[in-house]
């Protein structure tokens, strides 16, 4: 099959979308010249049906309507000189095209009828998920949350949300005009995550990617490169490694740490704040430290009742790993991951980088003041806090040793 013949079975009278994807970055190209990507729908007006393409640069967006009989052209054009991928979908069926780069075509159509236990996404815009129908991604079929044609099977619809809640998290704080982002996911574990980010931003938002998995399990490492070789992921790349002894050869824009065992998410994150990384998102787990230090002198009736002192804990480990990352020049939001309702773990720290250190010089300070009272107040030394401010870490143990009676 050819791009021609391609173009042909594509433009048919009852198409919903086509969405392109991969931009062609030929030699000599301005970055300004390149497409990010194109969106085909159907629109009615002056009652005949036209189809309305429009196309992204890094900066601007651009529409222009078609004749039905000018569809299978304008998509032969967009494969020849401008994109490597795309997906359309009709009424149940859609169809996934890839050029590689000896020319090779993938061409999968996947028909699928729509049962009445599924959910259309393009029926819940008013939501404003970030993933629509355009977005299907393979990692998101394999789950099981998506049917082949876009569809959110209902009984995974929480796991839907929770996923993309996830990417809006991240992409929203993205520089629309950052055309490359290199990625480190630490304590990556089967990566299921990591699979839709690398494959929303790459095809979707149409940047170049870079991004490294690290956990400490070899077998699930194995695992998690072939699912990027067979989704063709060309630069997701998974490693085994401890997240406190990692380097990498290139520091990266963005950290990433889910779930990361107790101290585990203190080491990802002194290693983000010693990489100057741009942007770290962590969702902290299982923080023993804090929980383990805390005295019935320091605690009071905290200290009498398990789960309290469990969430006291947690809570007090979090706000000071906030603060920590404002005293390094850090702006920091602590948002709810997922409802709840769904999960106890829920907190995300995510942090961006200011640009200029003296923005924000004082309230930098004023964290850093806040944990040390913390410290004093409560008897506790936490672990980031020694790594960042190691000298200081001593004094502040002594401080809190000749404050007891």
């Amino acid at each position: 099959m050819d791009i021609q013949e391609v173009s042909l079975r594509l433009a048919r009278a009852d198409l919903k979308r086509i969405t392109f994807s991969c931009p062609r970055k030929e030699a000599g190209m301005d970055a300004e010249q390149v497409w990010k990507k194109m969106v085909i729908r159907p629109v009615f007006i002056k009652n005949q049906t036209m189809f309305q393409a429009e196309h992204f640069t890094r900066k601007q967006a651009f529409q222009r309507n078609y004749m039905p009989e000018e569809l299978s052209g304008l998509i032969k054009d967009m494969l020849e000189n401008r994109f490597l991928e795309l997906n359309a979908s009709w009424p149940g069926c859609s169809v996934l095209v890839k050029i590689s780069k000896k020319g090779k075509i993938y061409y999968k159509e996947s028909p699928e009828p729509v049962a009445d236990t599924e959910l259309s996404l393009s029926q819940n815009r008013e939501k404003r998920y970030r993933i629509q129908q355009q977005d299907i991604l393979e990692p998101l079929m394999d789950l099981g949350v998506v049917t082949k044609d876009g569809k959110i099977v209902a009984s995974r619809y929480d796991k839907f949300r929770q996923i993309d809640r996830f990417v809006a998290l991240i992409d929203d704080e993205i520089d629309p005009n950052q055309e490359t982002i290199r990625i480190i996911d630490f304590g990556c574990g089967k990566s299921y995550l990591s699979f839709v980010l690398y494959g929303y931003l790459t095809r979707v938002r149409g940047l170049h990617v870079l991004m490294t998995g690290l956990d400490l399990k070899a077998d699930v490492i194995k695992k998690c490169n072939e699912t990027a070789e067979k989704y063709g992921y060309a630069d997701l790349h998974f490693e085994v490694g401890d997240i406190a002894m990692y380097h990498p050869e290139t520091a990266p824009d963005m950290v990433i740490s889910l779930h990361a065992c107790d101290t585990a998410t203190d080491y990802a994150l002194y290693n983000a704040i010693s990489w100057n990384t741009k942007q770290i998102f962590a969702v902290p787990c299982c923080q023993h430290e804090v929980n383990a230090q805390l005295t019935k002198r320091a605690a009071g009736s905290l200290s009498e009742y398990g789960i309290l002192k469990e969430r006291f804990s947690a809570l007090l480990t979090d706000a000071c790993r906030a603060d920590l990352l404002r005293s390094e020049g850090y702006h920091v939001d602590v948002v709810e991951f997922v409802d709840m309702a769904h999960s106890p773990k829920n907190i995300m720290l995510r942090a961006s980088k200011i640009v200029s250190r003296n923005t924000g010089r004082m309230a930098a300070l004023q964290a850093k003041e806040r944990v040390e009272t913390a410290m004093r107040t409560y008897q506790v030394k936490p672990l980031l806090y020694t790594m960042l401010y190691p000298e200081q870490a001593g004094a502040e143990t002594m401080d809190a040793t000749e404050d007891r009676p």
